[in-house]
């Protein structure tokens, strides 16, 4: 799960949201140095990040990738993931995603002052490009994925994994729609 997924997750708490938002940026104990509620937020974050890693339907769809990845199939069914979660909101929450994601915006900057600056950094890239209600999309997360290639500069050929989104879809969507459960049993 990425963004979408672990704001989906924070149960409408403002304070889980900001956690579970600067979550890969608060690395070790640091987590200790935030308010209680932030704090869980941040723990919350890894307990989903190795909930979904160590899930065996999440494993099937990393294979797929494996081969042609590496050890990035899992940043790639991460994102995978919020695309479905996006593209199927309805069967999810009686709020529209397009409100979902204006307040998840609004959380954020409210808490500007707890953010970590590389989630400073990003943030401002996040929202104006409102990257949640664009992960609906398969030209939506295509983008965030290519961008993230370039972030990373690396030769990952991150940008090229959309390809494989469109040749499994169903595979990709139908685990999605089993780990959806699980998840929301655990972490509800």
């Amino acid at each position: 799960m990425n963004y979408l997924g672990h704001f989906y997750l924070s149960q409408n708490d403002p304070e889980l949201v900001v956690g579970n938002f600067i979550g890969d940026f608060v690395k070790g104990k640091k987590y200790r140095d935030y308010p209680d509620k932030i704090s869980e937020g941040i723990m919350m974050h890894r307990h989903i990040d190795y909930f979904t890693d160590q899930h065996p339907i999440v494993g099937k769809g990393r294979k797929r990738l494996f081969d042609t990845y590496r050890h990035y199939s899992g940043v790639i069914m991460d994102m995978y993931y919020d695309h479905f979660l996006a593209n199927l909101w309805q069967d999810y929450s009686k709020e529209s995603l397009s409100l979902f994601s204006q307040r998840m915006y609004e959380i954020i900057d409210e808490y500007w002052d707890h953010l970590p600056e590389k989630s400073r950094h990003m943030f401002p890239y996040m929202k104006s490009g409102d990257w949640l209600q664009k992960y609906s999309t398969v030209t939506g997360i295509g983008n965030s994925l290519t961008g993230m290639s370039k972030r990373l500069n690396n030769g990952s050929g991150l940008e090229h994994s959309v390809d494989q989104l469109q040749e499994f879809y169903d595979e990709f969507q139908s685990e999605f729609q089993e780990f959806i459960v699980d998840i929301k049993n655990n972490f509800d």
